[in-house]
């Protein structure tokens, strides 16, 4: 275990800010709104505030002001990456441990604006030891050079992690890539969760599948087939050319920024603006997780990893579940079930998206809570 602190040289931020002085822009978009993408006004409107406004010296001291540590792991392969990660500490020495997994496109900056809350509640017996890891080739972890790195050996990596910090009993939680994670975790070493919780539950439809569905489960299948008609382009492209993809996004702040933004549009709950969801600041935050360290390509190669093979094996621990709203895919319960098979939470919160830390995280931290209330 290796302390670790964030100093960026202030010539990446001059950088930066050169990059995106000299921009080359593209002509409108020819139809309105965001159809075609990010549309070139919201873009620049965006980037100019990015160059001109923007503070990561304040986000920097934020994630400084929290004990972060790197450390190797190899997920049980012959490669090991640097993993990079936050580990803050109750101050109630009888809290359960919880690892927190991000997904693609978030970072470590999810769970920013819950971590007071989960480590120091209102009632100690709710308070959590928090492990918030990087993925393998995402902000300040170590980017694989081999292939292999995917959903099941990052689950195997976080178990060493959680050992190696002498956690032998300990809670779960992920969303997006981090609920695969998470639930690969629980289906490798069930013996040392005490239950996990997800928002993003990933599950196959039961053959044979007789039972009715609701309208709102009709509801959500018929948005998730939507989506995977005219929203999931980005991650046949991730799965498919991720280094093709990448020399723009790590070239090009604009491009990165704007590939990230549009999935924030998309997937939370922001009536046409990402910012009505999540204030603008911890967005650039976000994107700059992506940029300064360059992981534009080593991040993406998780979907040419997982993406196309994801697994299905099933589930036994404690299992909680929090699908909101506006969450791209929602199963029906009894899908969910079949798959998990002590499902013993499930809430559906009136407001809230796929990023449900950054979006809601009081309703969150109370999902969180109920939840591991149940298993602790």
């Amino acid at each position: 275990m290796r302390p670790f602190r964030i100093e960026v040289p202030e010539a990446d931020l001059a950088d930066l800010r050169d990059r995106l002085t000299r921009t080359r822009w593209p002509d409108p978009a020819t139809v309105g709104g965001w159809t075609q993408g990010v549309p070139l006004d919201y873009a620049r409107d965006l980037c100019e505030y990015w160059r001109t406004r923007y503070s990561w010296r304040r986000c920097e001291a934020e994630l400084n002001a929290l004990p972060q540590f790197r450390t190797s792991l190899d997920g049980g392969g012959d490669d090991a990456v640097d993993v990079h990660f936050l580990h803050v500490r109750s101050r109630h020495a009888d809290a359960l441990p919880l690892l927190l997994t991000h997904g693609w496109p978030g970072s470590i900056v999810e769970f920013l604006d819950v971590v007071d809350a989960l480590t120091d509640p209102p009632d100690p017996r709710d308070a959590f030891h928090l492990v918030i890891p990087s993925l393998p080739g995402y902000g300040f972890s170590g980017k694989p050079t081999h292939a292999g790195w995917g959903v099941e050996r990052i689950a195997v990596a976080w178990a060493q992690l959680m050992d190696r910090l002498d956690y032998d009993r300990y809670g779960a939680q992920g969303g997006d890539w981090g609920s695969m994670v998470t639930a690969a975790l629980g289906s490798a070493i069930p013996e040392a969760l005490v239950g996990i919780h997800l928002t993003m539950p990933m599950a196959l439809r039961p053959d044979p599948d007789d039972q009715p569905l609701s309208k709102s489960e009709r509801a959500a299948l018929m948005a998730r087939k939507s989506f995977l008609k005219a929203g999931t382009g980005y991650a046949r492209e991730q799965a498919t050319r991720p280094q093709t993809l990448g020399y723009g996004l790590v070239d090009s702040p604009v491009a990165l920024c704007t590939w990230i933004v549009e999935k924030f549009w998309d997937w939370s709950e922001c009536a046409g603006d990402p910012a009505n969801a999540i204030r603008r600041d911890r967005l650039l935050d976000d994107v700059m997780l992506y940029w300064l360290p360059a992981t534009g390509t080593s991040s993406i190669r998780l979907y040419w990893e997982s993406y196309r093979r994801r697994r299905m094996d099933p589930v036994e621990v404690p299992t909680g579940v929090t699908q909101f709203p506006a969450e791209m895919t929602r199963f029906p319960r009894h899908w969910v079930e079949q798959r998990f098979t002590d499902l013993r939470y499930w809430s559906e919160p009136a407001v809230g998206g796929h990023f449900a830390s950054l979006e809601q995280p009081e309703v969150f931290v109370d999902e969180v809570r109920a939840f591991f209330r149940m298993v602790r």
